[in-house]
């Protein structure tokens, strides 16, 4: 299967470096490009990509609202300059698949873009270390209305079961579906059922979304 994948950032020079790392790869195929948010957002409608790698400072639409708008349809990954908490925080709330760092490189790079098709999201490794020592202590803040903080919301819509708990932290530590059912000596099936079960409890989308909770409740 060829990954079809819309990009949406409003550097040319950073769409061609992306098209041609990604073209390169044997299963990834560049649909088309878009220099704004809502470009993208009409390419991403008509074209139905795999995959929509984007930008967060953009015009007309930045990637967390573009993240909003299409996450709960599409597999969006969210690609920045900027390496910071809030970013991270938000984009994740917002469905997005994956958040990766410009400066990870081109193996990263379509890694995240199989990992986003395959449900295994991948977050840069140096967020995710940071993340993991802050969300686990409980200390992230994220912006309120008039630049107050608040905690972010982590209980769950419904309570998880002690299995659905431990394949929740299995996801937090990177664990992929294949691993967790090893882990845990079930079908990767059963681990599909489980995954699908506790984002519906936890009221998320994706597994970034899990593993945001349980790095934030300390599960």
């Amino acid at each position: 299967m060829t990954i079809r994948v819309l990009l949406a950032d409003d550097d040319e020079a950073i769409r061609s470096a992306y098209r041609i790392i990604l073209d390169a790869q044997p299963d990834i195929e560049v649909v088309n490009e878009a220099a704004d948010g809502e470009a993208a957002v009409a390419l991403a409608q008509r074209l139905r990509p795999d995959v929509i790698l984007a930008d967060i400072r953009m015009p007309r639409l930045d990637g967390l609202e573009l993240t909003r708008r299409l996450g709960g349809e599409f597999r969006v990954v969210v690609v920045t300059t900027f390496d910071l908490d809030e970013y991270v925080h938000e984009a994740i709330r917002a469905g997005a698949a994956g958040f990766l760092l410009k400066r990870s490189g081109p193996a990263l790079l379509a890694e995240a873009v199989r990992s986003a098709v395959a449900g295994d999201a991948l977050i840069s490794p140096q967020i995710t270390v940071r993340l993991l020592r802050r969300w686990s202590g409980g200390t992230v803040q994220r912006p309120a209305a008039g630049g107050r903080t608040e905690r972010p919301q982590v209980g769950p819509v419904e309570e998880l079961t002690a299995r659905e708990k431990e394949i929740a932290r299995l996801v937090a530590d990177g664990a992929t579906n294949a691993e967790i059912a090893a882990e845990l000596f079930i079908s990767a099936g059963t681990v599909k059922n489980h995954l699908a079960s506790v984002q519906r409890k936890l009221g998320v989308r994706n597994r970034v979304g899990i593993a945001a909770w349980a790095w934030e409740s300390g599960a």
